[in-house]
């Protein structure tokens, strides 16, 4: 099950008015949506929020929120922060079942860039997608995608199709689109057409 645990409460007060007298007293207003229920405007401690977020596990994962002795399965789908203070100033929870199929951007990591002869030789790795949307069941979400960039030469392209996937886990994009390629880089470039002038 979930790692974060969210202990949540009913907002009685919506709107504008309500999102501010909830922030007042020191809590960040929410609404849990999805399923076949009605959206909920709920809040959370805002210390307890921050622990939670700062986690780097709240969103996108799966997480429990409570309510009393009540435990739901939820995906934090958006956090809104606010923009001169940057506290945590709204979110969106959606309700899901632990093992429901879901679609969800999962982070790329890039590793071994030392072994990559491209980028030895002065290549830049232009990232064309930071996150890519997968196909899993709720419990199985990966905390991030590896793409492992040793062997890789300049003018190399990894694609959606060539990303190692863990079992369970399908892409749920296009597999023919770029995620990163190593490219000849400006400085290089110029070193090269200077010692060609040379010759």
């Amino acid at each position: 099950m979930a790692e974060i645990i969210l202990n949540v409460e009913v907002r009685e007060q919506t709107g504008t008015g309500g999102a501010r007298a909830t922030r007042r007293s020191g809590k960040v207003p929410g609404v849990l949506y999805g399923g076949d229920k009605d959206p909920v405007a709920i809040a959370v401690k805002s210390n307890e929020f921050r622990k939670a977020l700062y986690t780097g596990k709240l969103l996108g994962h799966l997480v429990t929120l409570k309510y009393g002795e009540e435990t739901q399965p939820v995906i934090a789908k958006a956090i809104d922060m606010h923009p001169v203070t940057d506290e945590p100033w709204h979110f969106d929870l959606y309700r899901v079942d632990e093992h429901q199929q879901i679609k969800i951007d999962v982070n790329v990591h890039f590793a071994n860039e030392e072994a990559s002869p491209g980028l030895k030789r002065g290549g830049t790795l232009g990232v064309t997608l930071h996150a890519v949307s997968v196909s899993c069941h709720a419990d199985e979400i990966p905390e991030e995608i590896v793409v492992d960039l040793t062997g890789l030469e300049i003018g190399d392209t990894v694609r959606v199709a060539d990303l190692k996937l863990p079992a369970g886990v399908t892409a749920a994009i296009d597999g023919d689109l770029a995620v990163a390629s190593i490219t000849m880089s400006k400085g290089v470039t110029d070193a090269a057409e200077a010692t060609e002038g040379e010759a």
